[in-house]
């Protein structure tokens, strides 16, 4: 059997994390959730990493969600739903807090918690005949606190209500307005695409993104700017990437950072 969970190496800077269960449309099931929370979580550790692509095996989809065939043995009481969600939504925060930038490549449907997985990445591009949505109203289920806590970090809150009331599944367009998604492109582009935002994203200086990527998210958590936070944002001047970066700005060549 397939590794539910893939990880293809492309380069030192660049690795592709793929949801491997195409027979079943990627569906989440246990196993994978926990598995792709160890992933991010060994991945975080790697200093040399500058951009994380997550994606669904077989273009047909990205993923529709948990399989709805695992809830009578996993979740078919609140004691089991409740230590079923300990996995998911530690996945979600392993993916969301991952100090790397990351982006969903969305072929296909992206439903529930494959939407989910997909907001918790920093940038988000698809195809257009990508469907998105929660349809949980159908099931009698809540979106979990730390599950929704996902969709509001990219949406707004009468949008997400509107989402969870009406459980409908929407094109790119709408996913696109509802600001679900950064880029909507061609079904035949969108790993081009997405790959060409991430050798973008690897050519930059790497603990710059880093930085960034940590500054947006303690001023979101905190709703302000600290002294400490704003202090953080001076250390880029006594990187040895600053020295190479501006030098090569003056010299009109192509900067080729160290990550130091």
């Amino acid at each position: 059997m397939n590794k539910l969970i893939k990880v293809n190496k492309k380069n030192n800077h660049l690795v592709e994390v793929v949801l491997n269960r195409p027979e079943k449309l990627n569906a989440m099931t246990k196993p994978m959730w926990v598995e792709l929370g160890k992933v991010f979580k060994k991945l975080s550790n790697n200093k040399n990493l500058r951009c994380i692509i997550i994606r669904g095996k077989g273009g047909k989809s990205f993923s529709p969600g948990n399989d709805i065939g695992e809830f009578k043995e996993e979740r078919s009481s609140s004691k089991l739903a409740k230590s079923y969600g300990k996995f998911l939504h530690g996945t979600l925060g392993s993916i969301f807090n991952c100090p790397i930038p990351t982006i969903a490549l969305i072929e296909g449907i992206c439903v529930g918690g494959g939407m989910e997985i997909a907001a918790c990445c920093d940038i988000r591009i698809c195809g257009k005949s990508s469907r998105f949505g929660v349809p949980i109203k159908r099931l009698g289920l809540t979106m979990a606190a730390k599950e929704l806590e996902a969709l509001l970090k990219i949406t707004t809150y009468s949008t997400a209500m509107e989402i969870l009331f009406e459980g409908r599944v929407f094109d790119s367009k709408e996913a696109y307005e509802k600001r679900l998604v950064n880029k909507v492109v061609e079904d035949n582009q969108v790993e081009k695409e997405a790959y060409k935002s991430a050798e973008l994203i690897c050519e930059g200086a790497p603990k710059v993104a880093r930085w960034h990527k940590q500054f947006a998210r303690d001023i979101i958590k905190n709703g302000k700017v600290t002294e400490k936070l704003n202090n953080i944002g001076y250390k880029c001047y006594d990187t040895e990437d600053f020295q190479i970066g501006y030098k090569s700005f003056l010299n009109k060549t192509r900067p080729k950072f160290k990550n130091k």
